[in-house]
């Protein structure tokens, strides 16, 4: 997977708000396909237009992240394994 840019003024490192698909993708843990269909069906947001480009909020994926269940699916064919 891509690394989300960073650009650095001086010392100062800055993380962008505004993120590419790709990077929005990266910084949320998944490929752009995924990332794709995670939009369409509502576990990420829309995307945010300025000019020409599309740019996804750093501040809404972390509010989407956030929203995802956490990890205690069980799948039931574990509990005849154990």
């Amino acid at each position: 997977m891509e690394k989300a840019r960073e650009f650095h003024f001086g010392a100062v490192a800055v993380n962008p708000r505004g993120l590419s698909r790709v990077e929005a993708a990266v910084y949320v843990g998944v490929s752009p396909s995924l990332f794709d269909a995670m939009v369409k069906d509502g576990r990420m947001p829309q995307p945010k237009r300025i000019n020409s480009r599309t740019v996804w909020d750093r501040s809404r994926l972390d509010d989407a992240f956030e929203a995802l269940p956490d990890g205690t699916y069980s799948n039931p064919w574990d509990r005849d394994v154990q």
